[in-house]
């Protein structure tokens, strides 16, 4: 009889604790790689790197802040991911490419000369491996400029990308760049469904009076639909994420309209979205999705990016990051996230202290555990609402994640106006909610910085003189 009440209970237990319905299995996440082709040159010529334009600093054998990615610092991201993860179960790649430079110093064939390269660079290090490769704004020519219909660059990219598409996958990329795959290994549950947001860019001027560029957005229903019937679990992956930019306060990336359909088809199908994964921002955040009723059910993890390359934004102080890559552990079943562990090399230091003159390589640290800087059990929805939840509430947690937003680059102190920036971005995704957000955070930092200074001036005026 004892024997069976464990085994009963050992039964539940595995019904009940999420995750435990299959194996743990790995994958690395990395965007924003941005080469610069021209950084070597400029810096032994003592010029500013193309990517940096007008601003001069000093270039790094690993890079520069105020550039775009040196191929060493590409070859040591590389090495880094080999040396610590060499066999994931498949890799998130999730766009741009290019140098941050004006159109007239690209043109088509270095944009696919460039992803050329990188795509190169990736099979090489990960022989075998299934890579999940969405495009980037800058993946295009010119920049931003993506048509909702086959193009040059869609056909030229598919081909680069042949050993990592399936046959059904060819005719939907070449038509607008976005695709959908069974996760490798048999019998499994999970599919990817790879985005071209760079359709909904606001400064995408080729679909700006369109309703659903390339028809992307009904293939989208239609695929987690069809995902659903199928008892299929997704990840969705793209670049330019919905929401607004942490950063800058009031800075979305999609047209309202396009922002909103994306919010309305996340809120309709989220029992089938395990998670999504979006890059664009260079910074490490996350975003949250609720229902109508307000309860979380879904979460995007925004992940930072290799380039260091200080954002020309307007408003945007300390834009700057260090390089960053991340491996992801997930339930092969049921898709959920169990645990994220981002690396980070500390540019001011590698370029002190080791030299490819000499064949020496950077150390790539591990910046942190989601699980163990969070104390959470996973990486959930209901767990990241809980992490938003102490960053709401406790300062030293907030200036944590705000440490984490730009891999250690930004050490100062989170204010309440950069404390209001950051939670209302990652709690909301609705154009009208966000303005909402920050004007009520606004006007309670206010009132309280007023009442601080009355109670102050009470003290002062009370305390003997």
């Amino acid at each position: 009889m004892g024997q069976f009440l464990v085994l009963l209970l050992l039964c539940l237990l595995a019904v009940a604790v999420p995750g435990a319905s299959g194996g743990s299995g790995q994958f690395w996440h990395l965007t924003d790689l941005h080469w610069d082709p021209g950084y070597e040159a400029a810096a032994a010529a003592g010029r500013p790197c193309p990517s940096g334009g007008e601003r001069s600093g000093p270039a790094g054998p690993w890079g520069s802040y105020l550039c775009d990615s040196p191929w060493s610092l590409l070859g040591s991201a590389a090495r880094a991911m080999r040396d610590r993860l060499a066999t994931p179960d498949f890799v998130l790649w999730t766009g741009d490419d290019t140098p941050h430079v004006p159109n007239e110093q690209l043109g088509e064939e270095k944009v696919l000369h460039i992803i050329g390269n990188l795509t190169s660079l990736i099979k090489g290090t990960f022989p075998g491996t299934k890579v999940y490769a969405a495009m980037g704004n800058h993946d295009f020519h010119p920049k931003n400029q993506f048509p909702g219909k086959e193009h040059r660059i869609y056909n030229k990219t598919a081909e680069l990308w042949r050993p990592w598409l399936s046959e059904a996958s060819l005719p939907l990329f070449r038509a607008g760049g976005f695709y959908s795959e069974k996760l490798p290994g048999s019998g499994t549950r999970g599919r990817m469904v790879v985005l071209n947001t760079n359709l909904y860019y606001d400064q995408n001027n080729e679909t700006a009076g369109e309703e659903d560029p390339a028809g992307q957005f009904q293939w989208l229903e239609e695929t987690l639909t069809n995902a659903s019937r199928d008892d299929e679990m997704v990840y969705i992956v793209g670049h330019v994420p919905p929401g607004f930019f942490e950063k800058k306060r009031g800075k979305p990336w999609f047209r309202r309209g396009f922002n909103q359909r994306y919010l309305e088809i996340v809120q309709k199908h989220h029992g089938v979205i395990a998670a999504q994964f979006f890059g664009h921002h260079h910074t490490d955040s996350f975003r949250m999705f609720y229902s109508h009723t307000g309860s979380p059910i879904n979460v995007m993890f925004l992940a930072p990016g290799v380039t260091p390359w200080k954002t020309t934004l307007p408003g945007v102080s300390n834009g700057a990051n260090n390089p960053a890559i991340r491996v992801v552990s997930y339930d092969q079943d049921t898709l959920q996230v169990l645990d994220m562990v981002t690396y980070y090399l500390n540019l001011t230091r590698a370029n002190m202290m080791v030299s490819p003159d000499k064949e020496e390589f950077p150390v790539w640290e591990e910046e942190y555990k989601l699980t163990e800087a969070f104390q959470v059990p996973d990486g959930s929805a209901s767990s990241m609402q809980t992490v938003l939840e102490r960053i709401s509430r406790d300062p030293q947690y907030l200036q944590l994640y705000y440490e984490f937003n730009s891999a250690r680059y930004d050490l100062e102190l989170c204010t309440q106006e950069c404390r209001v920036d950051h939670l209302c971005a990652i709690r909301e995704v609705d154009f009208m909610k966000y303005d909402e957000c920050v004007k009520a955070n606004s006007s309670a930092s206010a009132a309280s910085s007023v009442w601080l200074l009355v109670f102050c001036m009470i003290l002062g005026f009370l305390s003997p003189q």
